[in-house]
């Protein structure tokens, strides 16, 4: 939950006010970001009403709150009021450096500031109903860290899917609803008690027949009404997948990405599967319809090129963080580097029809989105060519961890962090580059839940957190 607060001052271009960065007490951490870099708002003159320009893409904002001198203040819900997000980007700082004194706003300006309050957000209750080996489970979690110890095939990663479906929607594990129904049931339940500055409850019901989710009582109609409630990152074996699988793993991470912190980016995803889908269906066929066909293009083209805008957007704010992450596991080894790699090289509209020959013979669409790549590079060398197993594990536990420092400033508080027996995977000297991260998020009142098969690791936050014993199915202290 962000609550974001505009207020306005007057001011001249030789003296700015001040602003209290340090506010912090048990229910949220207060953030001060100039609008210089953040957002604009704009006052009319004789116009008690201001024109709103949110420029932080990808901010979801449950409500807002209007000053205007401390004269007049109205709440408005942002999204149903439909205001636009720009392509803009501003990185949140815990402490954001005050304006520059030589602004060139003059006495007659706005002096905006926009201050976030964050609350941290944590699964507060998990009830299961025949998922996976699972029967039947209600368990309350506190926020902090949990330990989930016990032998293999017991449940523990079973645990982390069940979060992670309740804040995605789908499994890390890359199976489908049919595989997480428990042997001889007929569907799964999986609900949630998620507690930020409020309560909500999710509800997820999945069986051959029938398919329901819903948030505090009611169903859910768009996923963008859905995403957002929980957010987590996972860490576990399958992110080597990152480094040595094919472009398509490395395209669902940018995506992922950008679902989390563009509300919209979803649906354009949706809007442009549909389209080429339906074009390559077109293409399929013994006897082409080229009225269809060119309606279907014009479709992918407006999709496509704002997809490629955003991941191209993504990109360069997100590499640095993937590097250093992975300097911190790796102990300075070596440099990490991300560069997007888009199928389209400049005009979308133009490359997609001189690609007709090849579509006619391959008889499906062969440039666009989704066909772009990320490039991993260590010392500008392909990481997957070139890369030991070693380091392939460390630049793959790098990606979630700048992953994880992503989320945490767009919105002002850590995701939940699910961490599945991927320990045993790192010497000692790279376990000490992990922990920063599990302290941050015990420092910012996170949440994070680990698998482990023994307790070994790491007994700095173990002596404070929960530790859960699992056996068939059944979780107990």
């Amino acid at each position: 939950m962000v609550l974001l607060e505009f207020e306005t001052q007057r001011f001249s271009s030789e003296s700015r006010p001040e602003r209290d960065c340090q506010t912090d007490d048990e229910s949220g951490r207060f953030h001060t970001v100039s609008l210089a870099s953040a957002a604009e708002v704009v006052v009319s003159p004789g116009q008690k009403k201001c024109k709103k320009v949110v420029r932080r893409a990808g901010l979801k904002v449950e409500s807002l709150s209007l000053s205007d001198n401390a004269v007049r203040s109205r709440r408005v819900n942002y999204e149903e009021r439909g205001f636009r997000t720009q392509a803009a980007r501003a990185t949140l700082l815990p402490h954001a450096p005050p304006m520059p004194a030589s602004s060139p706003l003059d006495t007659q300006s706005l002096l905006t500031h926009l201050t976030i309050l964050t609350f941290p957000v944590h699964l507060a209750h998990l009830r299961l109903r025949d998922f996976r080996n699972y029967p039947r489970l209600d368990v309350d979690f506190s926020p902090g860290f949990h330990l989930l110890l016990g032998g293999n095939a017991q449940g523990k990663t079973n645990i982390l899917e069940a979060i992670y479906l309740i804040a995605t929607l789908r499994s890390f594990r890359g199976v489908g609803g049919g595989q997480m129904v428990r042997h001889g049931q007929k569907g799964y339940f999986v609900g949630s008690t998620v507690i930020g500055q409020g309560e909500h409850q999710t509800k997820m019901y999945w069986s051959t027949q029938e398919r329901s989710l819903a948030v505090d009582g009611r169903p859910v109609r768009k996923l963008t009404d859905y995403l957002g409630v929980l957010r987590a990152v996972v860490f576990c074996t399958d992110d080597l997948l990152l480094i040595k699988g094919a472009a398509r793993t490395r395209r669902r991470f940018l995506d992922l990405l950008l679902s989390q912190t563009y509300p919209a980016y979803l649906p354009l995803l949706h809007r442009y599967t549909r389209a080429l889908r339906s074009r390559n269906a077109l293409l399929k066929q013994p006897l082409l319809d080229h009225a269809a066909l060119e309606s279907f293009s014009r479709e992918l083209v407006i999709a496509g090129e704002e997809i490629i805008r955003l991941r191209r957007d993504l990109v360069p704010q997100f590499s640095p963080l993937a590097g250093t992450s992975y300097s911190r596991i790796a102990n300075q080894a070596e440099n990490l580097r991300l560069a997007y790699q888009p199928s389209v090289k400049k005009d979308f509209a133009v490359e997609l029809a001189q690609s007709r020959a090849r579509e006619r013979t391959h008889r499906s669409t062969v440039i666009g989105p989704h066909r772009d790549d990320l490039q991993l590079l260590l010392d500008d060398r392909s990481a997957a060519q070139f890369g030991s197993e070693g380091q392939k594990r460390t630049l793959a536990i790098a990606l979630k961890m700048a992953q994880a420092e992503y989320l945490a400033a767009i919105h002002g508080a850590p995701p939940v962090l699910l961490i599945d027996d991927i320990m045993g995977e790192l010497d000692a000297a790279r376990r000490s580059g992990f922990l920063p991260l599990l302290e941050r998020a015990h420092q910012s009142r996170g949440q994070v839940f680990m698998t482990a098969t023994e307790e070994n690791w790491p007994q700095e936050l173990a002596r404070e957190g929960q530790r859960w014993r699992i056996k068939e199915g059944t979780l107990g202290k």
